[in-house]
């Protein structure tokens, strides 16, 4: 069955393009639009889609405000919603997460990080833009400092090791690639590798993992 999807941004164009993107996945359909904070909280309660990708600055309830009425505490049957901007600025970052919400991506992340954070969302997972994700982690290192991460059951190789260190530093898979003078293919394996080994889901936990375990600091 398709992934439903809501699109909330003020700008038709904007909207226009992000379902040009999803409707490209066979797996994604967009059901709903609006283009104001509060048609979006009355439309994804009506249409009740997997997915809703929200825009932080809209006319009326602004993405953070909707996010928390659409997934914060206190909702009875919470939708997952990914917090999508062209800013990244820290109060926006944490406010959507503080809301209940299932990503953050910046506009420029790319259609392949969408695709992903749609997905991810869908299947009850967190994911936050790679160039966000480091700020967030030295923020809650400082903020809740934890045990060091433990290690993992198998050793990582080298190239594990390397690809693991690009992760937390926020580089795509293509940007890894380039660094690395490998193919995306195989910076994909790489990253699956890392994940089955450490028994971690996503990339936000393999960043988790590197700062607790003192990979990356």
């Amino acid at each position: 069955m398709s992934i439903t999807v809501l699109l909330a941004d003020d700008q038709p164009m904007i909207r226009a393009c992000l379902r040009l993107i999803l409707e490209d996945q066979q797996d994604i359909r967009v059901i709903a639009e609006a283009g104001d904070g509060a048609e979006a909280i009355a439309m994804a309660r009506r249409q009740r889609p997997d997915v809703c990708l929200v825009d932080i600055q809209m006319p009326g309830p602004d993405g953070v405000e909707v996010t928390a009425a659409l997934a914060g505490p206190g909702v009875r049957d919470p939708l997952r919603v990914i917090v999508l901007t062209t800013f990244d600025l820290d109060e926006y970052v944490y406010g959507a997460l503080r809301g209940g919400a299932a990503g953050f991506v910046l506009k420029d992340a790319g259609p392949e990080l969408l695709v992903e954070a749609v997905r991810a969302a869908h299947a009850g997972e967190a994911f936050i833009s790679p160039s966000v994700t480091p700020r967030l982690l030295r923020h809650l290192t400082a903020t809740m400092p934890g045990p060091e991460a433990a290690g993992p059951a198998q050793p990582l190789s080298g190239r594990e090791v390397e690809v693991t260190r690009a992760v937390a530093r926020g580089r795509t898979n293509r940007e890894i690639g380039a660094e690395l003078c490998i193919s995306l293919s195989t910076v994909k394996g790489h990253v699956a590798a890392v994940q089955a080994k450490l028994g971690l889901r996503n990339r936000v936990e393999i960043v988790a993992w590197a700062y607790g375990s003192g990979l990356l600091r």
